[in-house]
């Protein structure tokens, strides 16, 4: 069965953003990987700061997901628009979870719909973080 997994590209700061995704979700990055660690190209050069930057990052979240994500570096690299190219969605265990979840991911950015109870039957909230990745939590009681 095919498994999801959000990637996020950062401008610089990956290894600060997934540093506080740790503190929130738990568990051990499974791989870190700097842009100092690519082969050599002669047709491309990394300034030394670039060479710092995370070339490849990702945190187990459940048996079945990771969180992955890497900086943009070098010249060669495409354009990185950060706000709403991407969205995160989590389904919580429990309603607690999902309280804390959004909690967390929300100190420090924006709430864009406060967590609650919704018309289609989910406990819901969305917001954006304080490093600009839009996340959306939910709880349902039902769900199997």
């Amino acid at each position: 069965m095919a498994t999801i997994n959000p990637y996020l590209t950062f401008l610089g700061n990956c290894e600060e953003a997934f540093t506080y995704y740790k503190s929130i979700f738990g568990g051990e990055f499974d791989y870190v990987g700097r842009f100092s660690e690519m082969p050599e190209d002669p047709n491309y050069t990394l300034s030394e700061e670039d060479k710092q930057k995370i070339m490849h990052m990702s945190l187990p979240i459940s048996k079945e997901t990771r969180l992955m994500g890497s900086d943009t570096a070098g010249e060669w690299a495409g354009k990185t628009i950060v706000g709403n190219n991407i969205s995160i969605s989590i389904t919580a265990q429990t309603k607690a979870e999902a309280d804390q979840l959004f909690n967390n991911l929300s100190q420090g950015g924006r709430i864009t719909m406060p967590i609650g109870e919704t018309f289609w039957g989910d406990y819901f909230g969305m917001c954006t973080d304080k490093f600009d990745v839009n996340w959306m939590v939910s709880f349902n009681p039902d769900q199997k």
